[in-house]
């Protein structure tokens, strides 16, 4: 009886994770963490956008309580493939935002793409779940109002991009230590050598391949561009509470230290590993705690040439127009974000250039209506204005 009882309790110990967007790349290496640490977590929540095939292998591989579709158009064949099984199955983008306040849901890993996570993200933090934070576009676009509401509903905010994991895995122990700079690294992704123009023929089958991480397309476009390292620059603002000036992007194409932290006395502090989005994945699941992975080490009897570069934001504009966001504040990112989800779509379907996508990403920010203190449904109009504005000049030159 006691041992029953004993594992009843082990069971109701799992943490129970909701992965928003589960059959992205990100989506897809949580899972891999969770099956490796099964006694500690168990998937209570897998949604995906249009990938209904991926999504039915996952759900009958881990049988969660509920499974969402964003797109409405699978739901059919969702639900008849699932039919044998007791999940509850649903559709559409507001099933995604109302699921996270689950009463057994404990942490929620927003790792949807783009503008479409802030809504479920701030429904998490009202029904205060721990959030494992890898959409980075949900700062981006809302820093303020998202650290607000945070803080009202004492709702943690666990960083799983590499970048701010690392800073913050830096910052543990530093509890009242000033920092003096937060220094993010970037790879400087497949084209860091290329002139202007080189660049100025780049094509998307070359911008997707990255030469050190494994990830989807929109991100790897991003951080071709180094949009990506911009996004991260306005994220870590919000994260770790600095100033604009306080942000230093270096470039380190080796991706073995992923960020660092200088303090006021002068010390840095480095985070180190092998280029695997799993590593922090699993560290905002057990954190404070670390747990044994079967992730490969970093080898230093191969890793002998570690180097770094200042980032070039006259080839790479993307970062020097995340920077001018940062310092406008307002409603700039949530511009830029925009514009730039536009844009990145418009080079995936051959409609822009690769240089292209900085130059109708300006001509936006300079054309939507700034707005200095935006509230929620300010974001939402502000948004859908810079996506017409930018889908017009896409037409524009496309035409």
């Amino acid at each position: 009886m006691e041992n029953r009882n004993f594992a009843k309790d082990k069971i109701k110990m799992k943490k129970q994770i909701a992965i928003l967007g589960s059959t992205g790349s990100i989506g897809t290496q949580a899972l891999q963490v969770i099956e490796e640490h099964s006694d500690l977590y168990e998937v209570y929540v897998l949604t995906a956008n249009d990938r209904v095939q991926e999504l039915i292998a996952q759900a009958r591989k881990f049988v969660p309580e509920i499974v969402i579709i964003a797109n409405e158009a699978h739901y059919a064949c969702l639900k008849e493939a699932l039919s044998d099984l007791p999940i509850k199955i649903y559709a559409g983008a507001d099933a995604i935002s109302q699921v996270v306040s689950e009463a057994s849901i404990d942490i929620v890993l927003t790792a949807m793409v783009g503008y479409a996570g802030l809504k479920p993200t701030i429904n998490a933090i009202r029904a205060r779940k721990a959030i494992a934070l890898a959409n980075k576009e949900t700062l981006v676009v809302a820093g303020e109002l998202i650290n607000e509401l945070a803080r009202v509903c004492g709702t943690p905010i666990l960083p799983v991009d590499s970048e701010h994991s690392a800073v913050f895995q830096c910052l543990t122990g530093e509890i009242g230590n000033p920092i003096e700079k937060v220094i993010l690294t970037a790879s400087g992704g497949p084209f860091r050598t290329y002139n202007m123009k080189q660049l100025s023929t780049v094509t998307k089958e070359q911008a997707l391949k990255h030469p050190n991480w494994n990830m989807g397309a929109k991100i790897t476009i991003d951080s071709a561009s180094m949009m990506n390292k911009g996004f991260e620059v306005i994220e870590a603002k919000w994260l770790f509470g600095v100033r604009p000036d306080q942000i230093e992007v270096i470039v380190h194409p080796q991706s073995v230290i992923h960020s660092m932290v200088q303090f006021e006395d002068g010390a840095v502090k480095a985070q180190l590993g092998m280029p695997d989005m799993r590593l922090p994945i699993q560290y905002a699941f057990s954190y404070p705690d670390r747990l044994h992975a079967s992730f490969p080490r970093l080898d230093f009897s191969q890793c002998t040439n570690l180097t770094f570069e200042q980032p070039d934001t006259t080839r790479f504009r993307n970062l020097a127009l995340a920077y001018e966001a940062l310092h406008r504040a307002g409603n700039m990112p949530c511009i830029v974000n925009a514009a730039n989800e536009v844009v990145v779509s418009a080079f995936l379907h051959d409609k822009v250039s690769f240089l292209g996508m900085s130059d109708i990403i300006e001509k936006t920010m300079n054309r939507v209506a700034f707005l200095q203190k935006p509230d929620y449904d300010d974001y939402v109009m502000t948004d859908s204005e810079a996506r017409r504005v930018a889908l017009e000049l896409v037409e524009q030159q496309y035409l």
